[in-house]
């Protein structure tokens, strides 16, 4: 079952990274749930080394709320906040330069940017490789697909 869930207000980045974490760990054989990642951070809580993530008090804080309300065996996947990609948001930020500013670029206006060549002129450009293009639209047909076409897409863009 998914659950609609505003992630980027509901979880902190810190909690994401740590739950991403978790979830691509090949070592693991079942998904992960909010009661694993609960003993995952009170496992490592408990070690006496530099923690990456250095707050796990707030962190077990915040898991414990998520835990109550939506139940400790949801799947945690659904908590991970999405970014765009480093060229998708390079092609997100080419397309908001070259629009006008009362228009909101949405998930599905990039995708038809993305279907009539704006990757290809990126690439001419030297701002993306040749190769990008079709991971771009598998990556916007991924997030089309978890977010819906109406998101604006500078929520996704991704600032490093």
């Amino acid at each position: 079952m998914s659950y609609a869930v505003e992630v980027d207000s509901r979880v902190s980045e810190e909690l994401s990274e740590f739950i991403e974490s978790l979830v691509n760990n090949p070592d693991l054989e079942f998904p992960v749930s909010l009661g694993h990642v609960r003993d995952s951070l009170q496992e490592r809580s408990g070690e006496e080394e530099h923690h990456l993530f250095g707050n796990e008090g707030s962190l077990q804080a915040e898991i414990e709320s998520l835990i109550e309300e939506y139940g400790e065996d949801v799947l945690a996947v659904e908590f991970i906040i999405s970014k765009a990609s480093d060229e998708l948001s390079e092609l997100i930020e080419a397309l908001i330069d070259f629009t006008e500013d009362d228009i909101t670029i949405t998930l599905g206006s990039v995708r038809n940017a993305i279907s009539e060549g704006l990757a290809a002129r990126l690439v001419g450009w030297g701002a993306i490789e040749q190769d990008e293009e079709q991971t771009l639209f598998a990556e916007i047909d991924g997030l089309i697909g978890h977010y819906g076409e109406d998101l604006p897409a500078e929520n996704l863009l991704r600032f490093e």
